[in-house]
């Protein structure tokens, strides 16, 4: 597999398995929570690094996913109690997990490079150079490792599809018919936990922030129903990767930094053509309001 390709089908299926979560964060309004867990994992690398003196990818991806899960279930459970509103939720948790892991590091850990950028924080420039051999074929690791996170996304989308369709745009009729906002909603982010530290030591935290976030917000702006919204989602995912490879390319640039460039750009041209929400729509539409009905 040549190297150009590799890169394209890592950024593939990560704009895969974040396109298919992101529209629920954006529609649930937790956004920031992908950026809350880049922080909250910190925690998790100095347990494992305690426990075991490893810096390996595998142990680092497994204590930084369980203080993931940490972050998301005690944002979850704070926003469970009606006092605060979702963003406040996401905003007290993970500082203090953040801060414990900064005390981690300063006192049992202060001699060692340890931080986020030496054990999680990827580059997908590099993605060629991580290997895993089987069956006699040598494969990017982060193909499989995405790739199972986006059939697992999958799954959990065609499975749970009435129950996060209910829970996400009306809690209360889901919960008068049995179904649990606060159960849905802890799969979902557990997923979206998950999803963000598995492409972390692939892609580089930035990167996944970029595609659960910006792909979505663009296909808000297209579409009004949820199955189109995630399809349009994923695809604006998958031209952000072919189109950043490609710029990143011609231009001698950083390949995550020109994909998310290429995701902000048709963000942007959505927010200003979109023909229900753009800017140039709403500015055609007051005009006509001003000039008034047109005599017969």
């Amino acid at each position: 597999m040549s190297d150009d390709l590799a890169i394209i089908l890592t950024a593939g299926l990560l704009a895969t398995s974040c396109g298919l979560l992101g529209p629920f964060l954006v529609l649930r309004r937790q956004v920031l929570l992908s950026d809350a867990v880049a922080h909250a994992v910190l925690p998790g690398i100095v347990m494992v690094y305690l426990l075991t003196g490893s810096r390996a990818p595998l142990p680092v991806i497994l204590g930084a996913g369980l203080f993931a899960v940490i972050c998301v279930i005690g944002i979850e459970q704070i926003r469970a109690t009606g006092l605060v509103r979702a963003d406040a939720a996401i905003g007290l948790v993970f500082p203090v997990l953040f801060a414990v892991g900064v005390l981690g590091i300063t006192t049992f850990a202060s001699n060692v490079h340890l931080d986020l950028d030496s054990t999680i924080y990827g580059e997908i420039a590099f993605t060629p150079f991580r290997t895993w051999e089987a069956f006699g074929l040598e494969l990017p690791r982060s193909l499989p490792l995405l790739g199972s996170v986006a059939l697992v996304n999958l799954m959990l989308l065609v499975v749970f599809w009435k129950e996060l369709k209910a829970t996400t745009f009306d809690p209360v009729f889901s919960r008068v018919n049995g179904i649990s906002p606060v159960l849905v909603s802890r799969l979902v982010l557990i997923a979206v936990a998950v999803t963000a530290v598995t492409a972390f030591e692939s892609v580089g935290a930035i990167l996944v922030v970029t595609m659960l976030i910006v792909p979505a917000a663009a296909a808000y702006l297209l579409t009004v129903r949820l199955l189109p919204l995630v399809i349009v989602t994923v695809a604006i995912g998958w031209i952000s990767a072919v189109g950043g490879y490609t710029s990143a390319v011609a231009l001698d640039a950083s390949i995550a930094g020109a994909m998310g460039l290429v995701a902000t750009v048709c963000f942007t041209l959505a927010l200003l053509f979109s023909p229900r929400y753009g800017v140039i729509a709403k500015a055609v539409i007051r005009a006509r309001r001003k000039r008034g009905p047109v005599a017969p």
